[in-house]
Order: C-alpha cells, then sequence, then structure tokens
C-alpha cells in the first residue's frame, strides 16, 4: 500500500476509486477503534476573509472556503506565491487558510519541511482543505510530510466531519481498500455511511461520483 500514488488533486472519483481498485484481496482486519469525539464544525467567520495577494496566486481550486479563484499547480508562480503568503502570514499568522496556503506553496517548491509547521498551524484550526490534504500526505510521506498513516488517517476523517467531499469519500474507500486496518482510527459503519449520505448532497447528479458513492455503501454494508 505504500507505493500508492493516488493525487489528492487529480479530483475526488479519482482518489477514492483509486483506493477501491486497491482493496481486492485485502482482508479487513479488526483494530480497536477509538472513542468517537465530538468535532466542532469550522467557522470561517472568526478569521479575515480579505483577499490577500497570496490568495489570488495560490488558492487551491477544491477548497471550500478559498476567498479567491482557485490555480492548479502548474498555474502558480511559485517564487511569488511563497513570498505574496510568507508576508500575508506574518500580517496574520493565525489565519488557517493562509498557513495553508503557505505550505501548499512551499511544498509545491521542494521546500514542504519548511511549512510543516504552517500545515500544522491550519490543522490545529480544523481548517477543512488543510484536514483532508495534510491528512493525506502524512499517510503517505509526501511533501517532506513526516510519515504516519495512523495520524494521517485521523485528519482524513475529521475532514469528512467538516464536510469535505474528498474526506467523505476518501475515509470510507480508505478502510475499504484495508489501508487503516492496524489504525485506532475509528471505522464506524454508520459514520462512514453518514460520510457518504452527506457526500450525495454535495455531488448533485454527478454520474461517476454517484457511481462512487454506490460502490463504496455496498462495500461499507457487507463488512463485518
Amino acid at each position: 500500500m505504500a507505493s500508492h500514488r493516488c493525487s489528492p488533486v487529480s479530483g475526488v472519483f479519482a482518489l477514492a476509486f483509486c483506493g477501491l481498485l486497491m482493496s481486492a484481496g485485502v482482508s479487513a482486519a479488526v483494530s480497536a477503534e477509538t472513542a468517537a469525539a465530538p468535532i466542532a464544525k469550522f467557522d470561517p467567520s472568526k478569521y479575515s476573509q480579505t483577499v490577500t495577494e497570496c490568495d489570488r496566486l495560490a488558492s487551491h481550486p477544491e477548497d471550500p472556503n478559498r476567498v479567491a479563484p482557485g490555480r492548479e499547480r502548474s498555474e502558480i508562480d511559485l517564487p511569488k506565491a511563497i513570498e505574496a503568503c510568507r508576508a500575508a502570514v506574518q500580517a496574520d499568522p493565525k489565519n488557517p487558510r493562509l498557513n495553508y496556503l503557505f505550505g501548499r506553496t512551499l511544498g509545491y517548491s521542494g521546500r514542504g519541511a519548511e511549512g510543516i509547521a504552517n500545515r500544522q498551524a491550519a490543522v490545529e484550526a480544523d481548517y477543512p482543505q488543510a484536514l483532508f490534504v495534510i491528512g493525506y500526505i502524512t499517510v503517505f510521506g509526501l511533501n517532506q510530510q513526516p510519515k504516519d498513516v495512523c495520524k494521517g488517517a485521523e485528519l482524513i476523517r475529521r475532514s469528512a466531519y467538516q464536510d469535505r467531499l474528498a474526506g467523505q469519500f476518501g475515509f470510507p474507500a480508505y478502510v475499504v481498500a484495508g489501508l487503516f486496518d492496524k489504525c485506532p482510527v475509528r471505522k464506524d459503519k454508520q459514520e462512514m455511511l453518514g460520510f457518504i449520505a452527506a457526500a450525495r448532497k454535495q455531488i448533485g447528479g454527478d454520474y461517476y461520483q454517484g457511481l462512487l458513492a454506490d460502490r463504496l455503501e455496498a462495500e461499507i454494508k457487507a463488512r463485518p
């Protein structure tokens, strides 16, 4: 499983379906599960929503809390974005959106280790996009993020609670694939079915994502 390389920016369907494809032949080992803990919804109004140059240069297209049009990695002027995001964080150091974006630009520049503190600041604020992306790169040890499958699993689960679509599909998909079998992260069937139900409200009539939801739902219901 460590060689899995689904991209966190390749689309929700590709991400989660890739995990499902790897589930063939994987047994679902029973692991101890952490007790459910209340997770408060992220409130963006607690932080400045003023559009900064960092937002304009580096916002992620799939970030539900972005305040400027998103840019794909290939569209970002990384040296310029890094300096803009550094200045934005210095001016507003507790803003999780700006910390996430600073970490994003550093990671894309091969300087991910420099942005670990910024990634952590965004995660500690329960910023939905950061929970999923940092969870993902923590699971697989990408962008110089220290690898910790179980820590990453919990972050992805928390992103699902924060209505991040990638987490709502991704967490159940990785559970079905057996990736988190050895982790104490909660893997409750009803909770995961709830994630999928919440995802359905976001995807509308999208055919492919609907197929994914159907497949995941069936796989989870079939679990012991």
